[in-house]
């Protein structure tokens, strides 16, 4: 096949955080063995090999959908992702999926943090890129479909997440 004749896909989703820095986020971000607590759409992420935030790390990522058969049988789509690197002064994170059932042939991601103003008020744009090759049977738009709404998704629980965080220098006294 001559290069060039199958270009890859680019794309690029974004949500904004209001009231929380890129700082503040990036350690909810940057657990990369645990995304299913933000992007609910998973029901598991998990450690398979490597060292936790380090370059080569492996993770496990897997979700229940309806099967595109119809009726009430489900189909488990699952992917191998690993960590290629790791910036917590750029707040970035680059990764790319290795072995899937998703269709998949070749998948690089970043997801960056960058701060934004958001009327006097801190705030934090993730910002969740892609390049990859063509997949069968969905289209580009889908893929940048699917992730603007998994970004969306991951802003608002990691916004809730935050919001619920109790500093560590306040203490209840009449729980002593």
């Amino acid at each position: 096949m001559e290069e060039g004749s199958n270009p890859k896909w680019k794309g690029k989703a974004t949500a904004n955080l209001v009231g929380s820095t890129p700082e503040q986020v990036w350690p909810l971000l940057e657990d990369f063995c645990n995304l299913s607590k933000y992007l609910t759409t998973l029901d598991t992420c998990y450690h398979v090999e490597g060292e936790l935030g380090k370059p080569g790390l492996i993770r496990y990522c897997g979700a229940t959908v309806p099967s595109p058969s119809g009726g009430d049988e489900k189909l488990t789509l699952w992917c191998h992702e690993k960590l290629l690197a790791m910036d917590p002064i750029g707040t970035l994170m680059t990764y790319n999926v290795l072995d899937n059932n998703m269709g998949f042939k070749s998948y690089e991601s970043t997801i960056k943090l960058l701060p934004i103003d958001c009327d006097d008020e801190p705030g934090c744009q993730i910002e969740w890129s892609f390049v990859t090759d063509p997949m069968e049977g969905n289209t580009q738009e889908d893929l940048v479909n699917y992730l603007d709404s998994s970004v969306r998704t991951m802003a608002m629980n990691m916004g809730n997440a935050l919001k619920s965080r109790v500093p560590s220098d306040v203490v209840d006294s009449s729980t002593l």
